[in-house]
């Protein structure tokens, strides 16, 4: 239990240092070539696809902004390019114009508009939601059944929405875990489903995890002591 809440806390740490580089905040979080590589190979879309998926989030947020500066609350996660939009509108019309601006960026196939009218939540609130999703990871990570690394997690007013490229199978575990996950009050899926078939096409074709040595001596295996 302690180990699970400790793998919650960092993730919750991670994602807070994330946002606060996004924000402009003095918080360096730096990636070496290697373990990028190695996120980017365990991955189950292309890294092209990944990339994509990185700029369609910066292009919709900035265009959001730009439309509607401070007075909206929006969150945009795209995943093989099918974006959801999550967050907290002033109207109707917003909510709806909203999905036309991220509906136009280059790249996006779909877009699942989950946007809610009604004031901004608290930062309380906010930080609860990014708790929530930190518990979540580590929950992915303790089910040895599982690749957490197949899954995106998004928490909006204690609400859990899951994206990934995954099997029958693996939404059905997924979505079990996350209903057990405390503060959870509802479970959205928004997966692309894979057939057993495809997945085992997909994790042939992947490369293996590329890893680094500490640069003292060779990087061959090391023996166990």
């Amino acid at each position: 239990m302690t180990n699970r809440m400790n793998r919650a806390l960092c993730a919750v740490m991670a994602a807070t240092a994330l946002t606060a580089g996004m924000a402009g905040c003095a918080t360096p979080v730096v990636l070496g070539g290697a373990a990028l590589g190695g996120m980017m190979a365990i991955d189950r879309r292309t890294a092209g696809t990944q990339i994509e998926d990185e700029t369609i989030e910066l292009r919709s947020s900035n265009r959001i902004h730009g439309a509607y500066g401070d007075k909206v609350h929006v969150n945009v996660t795209s995943y093989n390019r099918q974006v959801l939009v999550t967050g907290e509108v002033g109207t109707a019309e917003a909510r709806q114009e909203i999905e036309k601006i991220v509906s136009g960026v280059e790249n996006v196939r779909s877009v699942v508009n989950e946007l809610a009218v009604m004031p901004s939540t608290s930062l309380g609130q906010r930080s609860n939601d990014t708790f929530i999703t930190g518990k979540m990871r580590a929950s992915l990570v303790d089910a040895k059944d599982l690749s957490a690394s197949s899954f995106k997690v998004v928490t909006e007013r204690n609400v859990v929405y899951l994206m990934g490229l995954v099997t029958q199978r693996e939404a059905a575990r997924a979505t079990s875990i996350a209903r057990g996950v405390t503060g959870v009050s509802k479970v959205v899926r928004v997966f692309e489903y894979l057939s057993d078939a495809d997945l085992a096409r997909m994790t042939a074709s992947k490369p293996a995890p590329v890893t680094q040595d500490n640069g003292e001596g060779s990087a061959a295996p090391r023996s166990a002591p």
